[in-house]
């Protein structure tokens, strides 16, 4: 999952990073790099907002030369896409627990995008309503 990320020069020098799509996650960095990598780490955490608040905008593409495209890392997507599934599932998170056999708390951190889980928890949910997990690997763009 790619978000767009808007790179605007800062008063102060560096750059300051915001998400269109998004609202929140606003971040900087003194060159374009550290400002790449402060996105990478705030996109992450304003997904994590808006799935607790209930509402995650889907991305759309931007063009120009101050946007750029920021990659969600593979754990943080796997738990976007199964806060979608259970979305559209209909089913509860208590619900979700009780086929798990797990706290309600723990459902909390399985779709915390900031919380590290391993894999074989992230199946198991998405097994418990009705959807397989794969995953797939690309070449980098040259």
């Amino acid at each position: 999952m790619v978000y767009y990320a808007l790179f605007e020069p800062a008063e102060e020098g560096g750059f300051v990073v915001t998400f269109p799509d998004l609202s929140r996650g606003i971040t900087q960095g003194d060159t374009e790099a550290e400002a790449l990598e402060m996105a990478a780490d705030a996109l992450v955490c304003a997904v994590d907002l808006h799935i607790r608040a209930g509402a995650l905008p889907a991305p759309k593409v931007y063009r120009g030369k101050k946007y750029r495209a920021i990659r969600l890392p593979a754990l943080a997507d796997m738990k976007v896409q199964l806060w979608r599934a259970l979305q559209a599932s209909g089913i509860r998170k208590a619900e979700l627990a009780r086929r798990l056999r797990i706290s309600k708390g723990n459902i909390d951190r399985l779709l915390d995008a900031t919380h590290s889980t391993r894999m074989d928890q992230i199946e198991a949910a998405f097994r418990a309503i009705g959807k397989e997990l794969s995953v797939e690997v690309h070449d980098l763009a040259a």
